[in-house]
């Protein structure tokens, strides 16, 4: 197969980060370009960084041709400061990172969601995760694949203690999230990064979703 050139978006991020260490590691893509308001603190011979205004990504017109790309962008009501700068990061940006891809011709889009994603939750932070994976599944992508984690385990730069009370308890009554419950159970961020991999490679046509206890399993 040809070697393949991914597209990374978020990747600061607890999920984003651990996409590029694979990508970089992985030789089935022989470049790697990341999106970000700033140059992150790697090197590596098949990383390109593109410092980006994600504000005016709809404008930008001389990104490479990409095959893959995996939408790694989102942030937190408490870290966005209102409903509007929430819906700007997780929609917006979200939104036209796809668009812009797919007039660049990219086969797929990998995008990172939540669990209970619905666009008619009355949960706003739900509610706006559903509205977006309906706008990317509209796109001209050969495959759509929307991946939908239970809270991530890993460390994250910023303190989240309501979060991290959450995982405690997910970790302490684990053996109660088999069978249908095992969705719910708290998911390692490096698992749902490995299993947005091996999906990218498999590169299915069509729309996928997969919830953490499918995401366990593609992870290996």
């Amino acid at each position: 197969m040809t070697r393949r050139t991914a597209l990374l978006a978020g990747a600061t991020g607890l999920v984003g980060g651990h996409c590029l260490e694979l990508l970089l590691q992985d030789d089935t893509w022989q470049q790697v370009v990341v999106l970000g308001r700033r140059e992150i603190g790697t090197t590596h011979r098949k990383l390109v960084q593109r410092v980006v205004d994600f504000d005016r990504l709809a404008e930008l017109g001389d990104i490479p041709r990409v095959d893959d790309v995996f939408g790694c962008l989102g942030t937190t009501m408490k870290h966005a400061g209102s409903e509007e700068a929430f819906r700007r990061v997780d929609f917006t940006y979200v939104y036209e990172l796809a668009r812009l891809a797919s007039r660049h011709g990219a086969g797929q889009f990998l995008l990172v969601s939540a669990l209970g994603a619905d666009p008619q939750s009355r949960f706003f932070y739900n509610r706006v995760k559903g509205e977006v994976e309906e706008a990317v599944r509209k796109l001209p992508f050969d495959g759509v694949h929307i991946f939908r984690p239970s809270l991530l385990l890993g460390e994250r730069r910023e303190s989240r203690p309501g979060e991290r009370l959450a995982i405690l308890a997910g970790r302490a009554l684990g053996f109660m999230f088999v069978g249908p419950l095992g969705r719910y159970r708290p998911i390692a961020a490096r698992a749902v990064a490995a299993a947005m991999i091996r999906v990218a490679k498999d590169a299915a046509r069509g729309v996928h979703v997969y919830e953490s206890d499918r995401l366990r399993a593609l992870a290996g």
